[in-house]
């Protein structure tokens, strides 16, 4: 396919996450003040969307708890910068099975619940954006499973639709965008929809480029897209993702390194993506030329 570089592209700040990283770096923040003020500093750095999931304050460990979202979303509203909020409905959908000779009754660590209480902290905060990541799949851990079935994302996304906030689809592997364009099709979620591709998480799609240019053809062409993968990888993929023709994902989720033995902040890797996205010769836009673009409102809660 010909080259077709996105000359216009806005980078996301995954800010924190829900991986275990809280104690292999100090600048994970935890706290609801710790994780908006790193999103606050993102922004003044560059990022037009912040991506944010919430922890508890004293262990690290991820949570749900609405009051955490609550805060971080008040806490970045009222911050002197404008940027597009986008909160995680990720969570809720853990299954950790027991060892291969008895796999059940499931085991600690597993956390499901209803697609209401999934999208309870969305209703409330009412982002712009919100996360929903499209398919079930084997997730790192031997014998966890993340899942999202058909019908489970019919019901989020039918909610997230109603509430006017607009999902982000998260796809792990071709099939998930199989099934989003499905949900598009249902009238689930409208169309154009917006996408962020997923690279090498295991046991999604791997990062090499023949698997990621398989993940951007299977893209509707009027859909809107962003691509990160993880670790070293995050900073090649600005790149390759702007070269594609799509926007960027950096933070703290993906990646803790900003150079080999150089622990990274969120603002230090979106000015690192910054850097890249204009030495390509592209332009960095901000929150509100998303909006336009997205077709967002900027908006706080009922």
């Amino acid at each position: 396919m010909p080259l077709e570089m996105n000359r216009e592209v806005f980078v996301t700040c995954a800010v924190t996450g829900s991986g275990g990283t809280q104690d292999r770096s100090p600048h994970v923040p935890r706290s609801p003040q710790q994780i908006a003020e790193s999103a606050i500093a993102a922004a003044k750095a560059g990022a037009a969307v912040v991506h944010c999931h919430v922890r508890d304050p004293e262990t690290g460990v991820p949570s749900r708890d609405l009051k955490y979202y609550r805060e971080v979303t008040d806490r970045i509203r009222d911050a002197e910068v404008d940027v597009v909020l986008n909160l995680t409905s990720g969570m809720g959908g853990d299954l950790v099975f027991g060892k291969p000779s008895q796999p059940l009754p499931l085991i600690e660590g597993t956390d499901m619940v209803s697609a209401e209480e999934r999208v309870a902290h969305i209703a409330e905060c009412l982002p712009e954006i919100c996360t929903l990541d499209c398919g079930t799949m084997n997730f790192a851990e031997k014998d966890y499973v993340m899942t999202n079935t058909p019908g489970m994302l019919d019901a989020m996304g039918s909610m997230m639709t109603e509430l006017g906030v607009k999902p982000e689809i998260e796809a792990f592997d071709t099939g998930h965008l199989w099934l989003a364009r499905k949900l598009v099709e249902d009238g689930v979620l409208t169309s154009p929809a917006l996408v962020q591709l997923c690279m090498g998480v295991p046991w999604g799609a791997p990062d090499d480029l023949n698997t990621f240019m398989a993940m951007v053809n299977n893209v509707p062409t009027d859909w809107t897209w962003s691509a990160f993968s993880l670790g070293r990888n995050q900073m090649p993929y600005v790149a390759a993702s702007v070269l594609a023709g799509g926007n960027v994902r950096v933070g703290l989720e993906d990646n803790l390194w900003l150079a080999k033995g150089q622990l990274a902040t969120n603002a230090q890797l979106v000015e690192k993506a910054v850097t890249i996205i204009e030495n390509l010769g592209a332009t960095v836009i901000g929150p509100q030329a998303v909006r336009e673009k997205l077709g967002l409102v900027k908006r706080a809660p009922k």
